[in-house]
């Protein structure tokens, strides 16, 4: 029976009994265990790095290392994230639960593509290839953001569900 929030609306759990059940016996959620507050902890240094260039004019080269970086441990959560997602929910991406999340993180992905593609085609000035980087950086943190979101009705699904007290 779906849960039942504050103001009485139904919605459908996050994950049925087996999906929960594959979940929690999937090697591929410890590695997004593992991945996600690395990707944090990258993005946040990448994101100072970032700012103390177009503040400061210094330390271009690290930051631009720091972005490439940051894009591949996304490439990494990403591909795995899709494992995860065909383990747990019988398809790679796009699966219901996670729909929206996987929209985002399609366009979080384009935009450090972008970014990557710039920099190698020198398509883009030092300062623009900043700009573009902050801007993948706003939609990762949007991205981010949906997937707490989603981590959060998850552990509440099971308090409700009496799994955790």
């Amino acid at each position: 029976m779906p849960a039942q929030t504050k103001t009485n609306q139904r919605h459908e759990p996050l994950y049925t009994p087996s999906q929960r059940r594959r979940r929690d016996e999937s090697i591929w959620t410890l590695v997004q265990g593992i991945l996600a507050p690395l990707q944090f902890l990258v993005f946040l240094i990448s994101l100072w790095l970032v700012v103390r260039y177009l503040s400061t004019g210094l330390g271009y080269e690290i930051a631009t290392y720091s972005i490439v970086i940051k894009t591949v441990v996304l490439l990494a959560i990403m591909v795995t994230g899709a494992i995860w997602e065909k383990v747990v929910f019988g398809q790679y991406l796009l699966a219901p639960a996670f729909f929206w999340e996987d929209v985002v993180s399609f366009f979080v992905i384009a935009l450090h593509l972008a970014y990557v593609c710039a920099l190698f085609a020198n398509f883009l000035t030092e300062q623009q290839l900043m700009l573009l980087a902050l801007m993948a950086y706003a939609a990762y943190l949007i991205n981010a953001a949906q997937f707490v979101w989603k981590l959060r009705a998850a552990r509440l699904q099971t308090v409700v569900e009496g799994e955790y007290v």
